[in-house]
């Protein structure tokens, strides 16, 4: 599926609009098309971006996240939540037919505006969230060619600049608007036009951006008249007029203004199909003028009288021609003035329930969009990427999918102890803490936690004795004694270890005050690995920027062997599976392919071929760089042929050091979130944190130890 992020490059580009012409030009040629607005910036009530498209088409967009809870989570540095929330939407969408996917969906930008100011950049959050390209709106509302190409440079920026693959070109819309004086598109009903925009013609042949093979026109829109006129009800609700006969209001649109203050004479040139009059009712010349006009076929738009001081029967009958021909006739009880300074203020929007000129603006913005580009485009292979938001919200779902009982052995530890709850509250997992119960509580209030009536605390201290034999039991061949065993069980680790190996839980979680060591030999010693398993190993999910990648083994192994090295590269590429990940297998060295030689080469070499050997079906090469493994521009110069080389997801280091290393290098320069370590070949799920983990990074590893007990 393809997602198409349209962009705006300022406010009233008419980005509803385009949405709108772009479905309805998918699905005019045959494809499978859904919309969603992420966002909903309407103060109350239902967002009109959404109905519009519902009522147009035959699917119900999901209702946007309404903008005060996204305000709210932004303020409290919670973004994450909110990509999350964004994510929920696109899933329910993909859940509403399972059987017959999407081959498309159009997400609305957020129109960023300096009121909204948390929002800025959103687009491009957005943009990596949903592993959306991006398409810029924008208009030619600068005065000259060199403004808009600055406007789309600009917007192109955040997302990497033109030349990003993210970037796919622009949408030009209302080609050849009226301006005012200041050279801005002022299309409303009440402007001055003084000289029009430039046409496409310009667009093409001077246009900088447009002279790049990597940047398209996608569509330049005319500006017409009907795309903009509202209709005469619309107007009239707007000034709180009240009708003397409403007439064809709903038909009739506003095409121009003329304040009726001027002798007769210089008022007959005016009177146009589209023309509103607003004059007061003591006007009686104007008033028969108007009437006169509308019996001779022009069907102006309405009649406005304003501070009627005249009986409204009398003006009634004195129209009653016009009023039989469909003219009409309204009254305010502001005055004139009053009532042409309100007139600026009148929103232009099309309105949902205008369906005429929702479908002459949706079929003006399909007709003038390059489909043949389009479906090049949506039909092109590009590697998909899975996002740190995608990643995070598939991890929770699984989560809770699976409802499984993990044990925290260190649970009077505050970070623990938050993350518990939240997991709790999430439904993510039914976590233990194990502990004091008293010490769990104190630390829970001295940092302002509220422990959940059910989330379970457990007391090690009258358990300890129950395990004492079992323990023996596992450990005897090793020489194990009585009073050995009951001084290691004096660890919660150990315990919490044994209650896994007796089914009594289903995963751990330790290591925000215990070493590795501390958290992972238990786990060796008495859960081992699993059938067919030679060597225990690592990953770090590492939520890079625009996608999360696998780096393995960067906890565990000081340095395997090439047998092992390649053990580590098949498990870490079903643990990519397992986890939604498409596996593309680089193997980490310092050198590409055949470019260097010596032992350390030679041993990721031969994993390399011992991976091809014993897994066909996974795709992975090396020895590759790590710049040739992530960065297509590099990859195309080192390792043209490689079909992972520029596109890997999951990196294996050839050892500790280097591994290591480079998780922590990345992570603490790029300020890159990584989940784990998560263990691999373990006969039931064990798991380490960094003892300066974050409390999300303690939720997320709880929920990767849930989905791995379930798996």
């Amino acid at each position: 599926m393809k997602t198409l992020l349209l962009t705006p490059t300022g406010p009233g580009v008419g980005l509803t609009s385009v949405c709108l012409g772009l479905v309805h030009a998918l699905d005019q040629m045959g494809l499978r098309v859904k919309y969603f607005k992420p966002i909903s910036f309407a103060r109350e009530g239902v967002d009109r971006s959404t109905a519009l498209v519902a009522q147009s088409f035959l699917f119900d967009p999901p209702e946007p996240v309404d903008l005060q809870r996204a305000n709210s989570l932004i303020s409290e540095g919670k973004l994450d939540l909110l990509l999350e929330d964004i994510i929920s939407l696109r899933q329910s969408i993909l859940e509403q037919n399972p059987d017959e996917q999407p081959d498309v969906l159009v997400v609305e930008g957020i129109n960023e505006s300096s009121n909204e100011t948390l929002f800025d950049q959103f687009n491009l959050h957005l943009a990596r969230a949903l592993d959306a390209q991006v398409i810029l709106i924008s208009t030619p509302q600068a005065s000259t060619v060199e403004e808009l190409n600055s406007h789309l440079l600009a917007t192109a920026s955040q997302f990497g600049g033109v030349n990003d693959s993210r970037v796919l070109g622009c949408i030009i819309n209302m080609l050849n608007a009226p301006l005012d004086r200041q050279g801005h598109i002022r299309p409303d009903i009440t402007s001055p036009t003084f000289n029009t925009a430039f046409g496409h013609d310009t667009l093409v042949t001077q246009l900088p951006v447009l002279q790049r093979d990597d940047f398209h026109l996608v569509g330049a829109i005319p500006w017409h008249r009907n795309l903009t006129a509202p209709r005469t009800v619309d107007v009239m609700a707007f000034l709180l007029a009240q009708p003397l006969s409403a007439g064809e209001a709903i038909e009739r649109r506003v095409w121009q203004v003329v304040v009726a203050t001027q002798q007769v004479d210089h008022l007959i040139p005016l009177l146009k199909p589209g023309t509103l009059v607003i004059t007061s009712p003591d006007r009686s010349d104007i008033l028969i003028t108007a009437a006169m006009a509308q019996q001779n076929g022009v069907a102006l738009a309405g009649l406005l009288l304003t501070h009627p001081s005249c009986d409204r029967p009398a003006v009634r009958e004195f129209c009653r021609p016009a009023i039989d021909l469909g003219l009409p006739i309204y009254q305010t009880e502001l005055d004139t003035y009053q009532t042409v300074n309100l007139l600026p203020g009148f929103d232009n929007r099309v309105p949902v329930e205008d369906t005429t000129r929702i479908q002459y603006l949706m079929e003006t913005v399909a007709q003038n969009l390059d489909k043949h580009w389009l479906r090049r485009v949506i039909d092109s292979d590009r590697a998909p990427r899975v996002s740190p938001a995608a990643f995070r919200y598939s991890l929770v779902q699984k989560a809770r999918r699976a409802k499984q009982r993990i044990v925290l052995p260190e649970g009077d530890e505050p970070r623990t102890i938050q993350a518990a709850i939240t997991c709790h509250h999430r439904g993510i997992a039914h976590c233990i803490l194990m502990g004091n119960p008293e010490s769990v509580r104190t630390v829970a209030a001295a940092n302002g936690l509220v422990l959940p009536e059910r989330l379970e605390i457990l007391d090690p201290e009258p358990l300890r004795p129950n395990y004492v034999s079992r323990l023996m039991d596992l450990r005897r061949h090793k020489g194990l004694t009585e009073e050995r065993a009951i001084q290691e069980l004096e660890d919660n680790v150990v315990l919490g270890t044994l209650m896994l190996f007796a089914n009594e839980v289903d995963g751990l979680v330790s290591g925000a005050v215990h070493t590795t060591a501390n958290t992972i030999r238990p786990a060796l010693q008495l859960i081992r690995t699993k059938p067919g398993v030679n060597i225990v190993s690592s990953v770090f999910f590492m939520c890079l920027p625009d996608q999360v990648m696998i780096f393995g083994d960067c906890a565990i192994n000081p340095d395997p062997d090439a047998s092992q090295l390649a053990d580590i590269a098949i498990e870490s590429a079903d643990t990519a599976v397992a986890f939604g990940i498409p596996p593309k297998v680089a193997m980490i060295s310092y050198s590409t392919l055949e470019s260097g030689s010596g032992v350390d080469v030679d041993k990721v070499r031969e994993a390399t071929r011992i991976v091809r050997e014993k897994r066909p079906d996974i795709l992975v090469d090396g020895p590759l760089q790590y710049d040739a493994a992530v960065i297509k521009g590099v990859a195309s110069k080192k390792a043209p042929t490689s079909a992972v080389a520029g596109e890997a997801t999951v990196l294996i280091f050839p050892d500790l050091n280097t591994g290591n290393t480079t998780y922590k290098a990345v992570q603490r320069s790029a300020n890159v979130i990584s989940i784990g370590p998560m263990l691999q070949g373990l006969n039931k799920p064990v798991n380490d944190l960094s003892r300066g983990a974050k409390v999300d990074d303690i939720i997320y590893t709880i929920a990767l130890t849930a989905i791995q007990a379930q798996e």
